[in-house]
């Protein structure tokens, strides 16, 4: 269950969700934590390989795709998206390498494959050769609060996203939306991070860009609640955390067709990716139609309930259980 210095927000939560729920959830199963160090550092490369081999482990779990090339004994890997293969543009060069010579050949050797979202199984046969009949989809969950904070109220309505400001967030589609509403509807267009110049170097007369910094949990969810929508423009993500958060928050959501898990299509307003014109529409309608766009979040919100991360935990631990009982699971590796 090892924190590296690549391990992005939403696999943080995915990896801690599994550290705090497995004991609760299986507690016939012997879990042994085990790996240190960072990506393709001699620890991981070297030093958990020996480390697995001493401990003879039945069955490994790598809960992020930054694994050793060599593993000695049945594993299961997770693989939340393959977005740095999709969009080679937005990544360094060595990236790349990695993926196809490191991580590939350990997802082909793998027991199992688990990801975040179908449309993931595909990906990963078209740019690793991994077979799908081996690639299990296991939906991420979210534990919202109970009761939830109140919602943020700003002197204007305002628009919400949430998340880090990688080129495939495609931020850029989502501000030039926003800054073509009509002068009529004086709305704030609200994102976590730091100050962006390019983005704040669009015109617009109707409202403010207002870049919230980093924000602590409790902030997070008042301001998904408070929100006319929350939008998520990705032209990729794995899961996409923040979409099943506003979800939860009771929140009207919009996103990317490409930005949305299957399982959340039916409950999300969706838009062809880059497509400014569209995106204006739904935002059009989130502040013109503020009534009907929360009876479509109250039904959301209670559609997703069960989309928690004990329900993660308990159908992962049931693949362990499924492989732990396999006959390859007890012949010699």
């Amino acid at each position: 269950m090892r924190e590296t210095s690549h391990t992005s927000a939403g696999m943080l939560a995915y990896v801690r969700a599994l550290r705090r729920l497995l004991p609760q959830v299986a507690p016939g199963l012997s879990v042994a934590e085990v790996g240190s160090g960072d990506n393709f550092d001699l620890a991981e490369q070297v030093g958990l390989p020996l480390r697995l081999a001493r401990l003879r482990p039945r069955l490994v779990h790598f809960p992020t795709p930054y694994v050793p090339r060599v593993v000695p004994a049945p594993y299961v890997v997770t693989v939340h998206d393959v977005i740095d293969l999709e969009f080679p543009q937005y990544a360094k060069p060595k990236v790349g390498p990695y993926w196809r010579h490191v991580v590939g050949p350990v997802l082909r050797g793998a027991r199992a494959v688990i990801t975040d979202d179908d449309a993931t199984v595909e990906l990963l046969e078209r740019y690793l050769r991994v077979d799908p009949a081996r690639v299990r989809v296991i939906p991420l969950g979210v534990d919202a609060p109970d009761p939830l904070p109140e919602p943020l109220v700003g002197d204007r309505p305002y628009l919400f996203y949430a998340g880090n400001h990688r080129p495939h967030k495609d931020l850029a589609t989502l501000v030039a939306a926003w800054a073509s509403l009509p002068d009529r509807h004086a709305v704030d267009l609200v994102l976590t991070g730091d100050e962006e110049p390019a983005l704040r170097s669009v015109r617009h007369t109707h409202g403010e860009l207002a870049f919230a910094g980093a924000v602590d949990e409790e902030d997070l969810w008042r301001l998904y609640r408070g929100a006319a929508a929350y939008v998520h423009p990705a032209l990729r993500e794995g899961f996409g955390l923040p979409v099943l958060e506003a979800l939860r928050a009771g929140t009207p959501v919009i996103a990317a067709e490409t930005a949305t898990a299957t399982v959340l299509k039916p409950y999300v307003h969706r838009y062809a990716p880059h497509d400014i014109i569209a995106l204006r529409l739904l935002l059009l309608r989130a502040v013109e139609q503020p009534d009907a766009f929360a009876r479509d979040a109250a039904l959301a919100r209670a559609a997703t309930a069960e989309l928690t991360w004990e329900r993660t935990v308990r159908a992962t631990a049931g693949l362990y259980r499924e492989l732990l009982d396999s006959p390859a699971a007890n012949r010699p590796t």
